[in-house]
């Protein structure tokens, strides 16, 4: 049996959520004027549900790490195979397949570009047939943004109130360096990202005031952005297709812009390779995959050609786990 489409007032409160994870249930209420208990009894049913999940996730380009877009193309006996190794690793996320099942994409990352990136781990029996690297350059669109936001839930008004005001960046901006407390902070926030505040001072020994300083620093610094995650057929986007686009170079900016701003955009990033602009495209319904490319990405004069692949199955998911949302 589907399940039922979120109602107004569950998809107000996912953008509220998507704009500040950590919110209180009743500053959230008092904008969309509703009761507290409203939302936090619908809140505690999406997460039972499995629907929802927050997870504070880490920027890893803010650590100076080098994050990697990697395909493999294997033989379908393999593929299964291949995706559980490849889930099994921690710096691996939004493993996914696609093309009939014979290609895997997966999000990875690394302290430099020389460290090994995957193979080695892969099983003896994997059969793979290609397999290819794209670095991420520039993330035009994803991390803290989402496509939940461009379902406009919430007026321009409501969604200022909920807005975290970030203190403005200032000089040159270096990686960041962490300390044992912020790891164990991050640690908690990535499996839950509302972990109350006398909890993570519990488990990290250190004060309340401490542990608030110390997330609205990581949030500031851009090391720390939260995800809403949840059942993307439920927000009436069950399709997700990958775009690999070839762009000239001088054009890789102007044409980024133009896909954040597109509404059926879910991330959208420069790459290296010949292919290079990343992208996810959520939509209803698969015609509706075939009237983007045609109406929308077609109006893109700088796009020279396109390759595309729905993605059939989502094996790994931000946080590290399998997930509802799959949204990248």
């Amino acid at each position: 049996m589907e399940s039922e489409q979120y109602d107004d007032v569950d998809l107000q409160i996912l953008h509220a959520l998507h704009l500040d994870a950590r919110a209180p249930f009743s500053r959230i209420a008092s904008v969309i004027g509703v009761s507290d208990q409203t939302v936090a009894r619908r809140c505690a049913r999406l997460r039972a549900e499995g629907s929802l999940r927050i997870w504070g996730l880490v920027d890893p380009s803010r650590l100076g790490h080098i994050e990697w877009l990697v395909r493999i193309r294997c033989a379908p006996d393999s593929a299964a195979d291949i995706a559980s190794a490849l889930a099994r690793r921690t710096d691996t996320s939004w493993i996914s397949r696609t093309s009939g099942g014979t290609e895997l994409v997966c999000r990875t990352s690394a302290p430099t570009p020389a460290d090994e990136l995957l193979l080695r781990t892969l099983p003896r029996s994997a059969r793979i047939l290609d397999l290819s690297a794209h670095c991420l350059l520039h993330v035009f669109f994803g991390r803290s943004d989402s496509v939940i936001t461009k379902l406009a839930a919430l007026s321009p008004g409501q969604a200022a109130q909920l807005t975290p005001h970030p203190a403005p960046a200032t000089g040159p901006v270096e990686p960041v360096r962490l300390d044992d407390v912020d790891h164990r902070i991050l640690s908690l926030l990535r499996g839950d990202g509302r972990v109350p505040l006398n909890q993570l001072a519990a488990e990290t020994g250190v004060s309340h005031s401490t542990v608030q300083r110390r997330i609205t620093e990581l949030r500031d610094n851009g090391v720390l952005y939260f995800d809403i995650d949840t059942e993307r057929t439920r927000l009436g986007l069950p399709i997700r297709t990958q775009l690999w686009l070839t762009v000239p170079p001088a054009d890789l900016a102007g044409t980024g812009r133009a896909l954040a701003g597109h509404p059926e955009v879910a991330f959208a990033a420069a790459v290296t390779g010949t292919r290079n602009i990343y992208a996810s495209v959520s939509t209803p319904t698969v015609p509706g995959v075939y009237a983007y490319l045609t109406n929308t990405l077609s109006g893109l004069p700088a796009v020279q050609s396109i390759e595309s692949s729905l993605v059939l199955h989502t094996v790994k998911g931000p946080a590290g786990m399998r997930s509802p949302g799959a949204d990248h």
